[in-house]
């Protein structure tokens, strides 16, 4: 391997783990009680090479934010053939709980921990387009659905319908994901629970006579 080759492969590794422990720190601890050098000590590095990747913790949590947010619009990908909007917008929901029950600490970062809104670069950028935003990309499926007429004229504002999906999906996954072990209660399979409420929200959205073709029994 050149040389040049494996420095950026060594680059990229450490990269990694200095955002994997800073991760795991900010959903511990929050945002406010980590410092830089306690997510070097974390990764195993020294302050001075942690500032070699990362000029400061804002920086650090961008590029978080970033990795993340990218990893949950890919998961959407296998939404992006499905030509009915309305099964589009299912399986969206269905990517959106997978995503949380196999990446938790990813999930608990991105949607369970504050953090400050990011620079109106990063916004300028993400906000509204659904290659690069996960919630652009849903919104986009509910937008389709309205102007199809599929939905009640009650359900007629992508922004309200949006988060009535999102919170239906952000629900059973954060649920589980902090109470799932809890003993007192007979769990049943999340991503189970999950599809049969996306189904439910989804079906009582539906213009009367208008009937999904993948309805479950």
């Amino acid at each position: 391997m050149p040389p040049a080759d494996r420095r950026a492969r060594e680059k990229a590794a450490a990269r990694g783990k200095i955002l994997s422990a800073a991760r795991d720190l900010f959903v511990r601890d929050g945002l406010e009680h980590v410092t830089m050098r306690r997510i070097a000590d974390a990764a195993e590095y020294t302050a001075p090479a942690l500032y070699v990747h990362f000029p400061d913790k804002d920086a650090l949590i961008e590029e978080l934010c970033r990795d993340d947010c990218c990893m949950l619009r890919e998961a959407f990908g296998v939404a992006e053939c499905i030509a009915d909007p309305v099964e589009r917008l299912l399986e969206i929901g269905r990517a959106y709980v997978r995503f949380a029950l196999d990446h938790p600490h990813h999930y608990r970062f991105m949607f369970m921990t504050p953090k400050p809104p990011p620079p109106e670069a990063v916004l300028s950028t993400v906000r509204d387009n659904p290659d690069l935003d996960g919630y652009a990309f849903m919104r986009q499926a509910v937008s389709e659905c309205i102007r199809a007429g599929r939905f009640k004229p009650g359900y007629r504002d992508p922004e309200r319908v949006a988060q009535i999906c999102w919170a239906a999906a952000h629900s059973v996954a954060s649920l589980y994901i902090i109470h799932g072990t809890c003993p007192w209660v007979r769990w049943r399979d999340p991503l189970e629970t999950a599809y049969r409420l996306l189904e439910a929200v989804t079906d009582g959205m539906l213009a009367p006579g208008d009937a999904r073709k993948g309805v479950s029994a």
